[in-house]
């Protein structure tokens, strides 16, 4: 089985090389990167956002293990800080007793008592050679240990850093997740809206229906409203009852007069009756 995969291979190989030349590989660099743009625009978004918050999740481990990586380190920093401190406390003790002997060297006396002892200047010597060679020892022991303590301090501030960075990012991908999937349920929300088709022809057809409904009740009050409120011009005259033949003469016996002056020349010649005559005249004789 596994030769006929290395001969196929091959055979594609040396195909490719037959078509291709030295184009070949561009040829199916290109195909490889067209075929994984294509199957990842085929995967669903909802698929795509369910892989991201499973990503996110995917953090917690490592988020615990560098959590539990901190808190040794802080433990380990922690004694470190004993370890100087009671080496510090040790030198200063060997130094003044250093100091002791070195004093009591100086003096030059042959014998010195401690402790209900007696020694011997060449045992205080040896004794104080001692000592200062431990205390030398000692000393750049808590050079190292002070110079350990500050590496793994910083050591110990660039972890926490990348912790709450980490924390951080987590919760912005969370929030940035959760509005993506916010998103995309108003997009299908949106397009079930599009989707959907509306019948909305017996609306249209109320509404028509209404309007003209509406128009014919606005012309009927209009109507109503004009021959209620409509009572034509009093007439304050009597109607005329000349004769025509004579009113025809008088038109055109005066010539070339305006218009306006015939009609003010012939209301004129009128008699102007009253209200209060035409009382008058209705009213009966009085009998003597």
């Amino acid at each position: 089985m596994i030769k006929k995969a290395i001969l196929g291979a091959g055979v594609a190989v040396a195909l490719s090389l037959l078509f291709f030349g030295r184009d070949a590989w561009s040829y199916v660099a290109t195909s490889a990167g067209w075929v994984k743009s294509s199957v990842r625009d085929s995967v669903p978004v909802e698929f795509e956002i369910q892989r991201a918050r499973d990503l996110v999740k995917n953090l917690v481990p490592d988020i615990q293990r560098n959590m539990h990586l901190i808190a040794k380190e802080e433990v380990e920093v922690e004694r470190l800080g004993k370890q100087i401190s009671e080496t510090e406390n040790r030198l200063a003790k060997d130094k003044t007793d250093l100091m002791r002997l070195k004093t009591d060297v100086e003096t030059g006396g042959t014998s010195f008592t401690y402790g209900d002892r007696k020694y011997t200047i060449t045992q205080v010597k040896a004794d104080l050679s001692n000592r200062f060679a431990r205390y030398k020892t000692n000393d750049a022991t808590l050079a190292s240990l002070r110079d350990m303590q500050a590496a793994r301090q910083r050591s110990l501030e660039g972890a926490q850093q990348k912790l709450e960075n980490m924390l951080a990012i987590k919760r912005q991908l969370e929030v940035e997740v959760e509005h993506l999937d916010a998103r995309l349920k108003m997009v299908e929300a949106a397009q079930t809206t599009s989707n959907y088709k509306f019948d909305d022809s017996q609306l249209s057809r109320a509404k028509e229906l209404v309007s003209d409904l509406r128009a014919r009740l606005d012309v009927a009050e209009k109507l109503v409203n004009a021959e209620g409120t409509f009572q034509g011009e009093i007439v304050l005259d009597e109607p005329a009852t000349g004769n025509i033949v004579n009113d025809v003469t008088d038109y055109f016996k005066d010539g070339d007069k305006p218009a306006a002056e015939k009609a003010t020349a012939k209301t004129a010649e009128k008699p102007v009756t009253s209200s209060t005559q035409v009382a008058d005249a209705k009213a009966p004789a009085p009998t003597h």
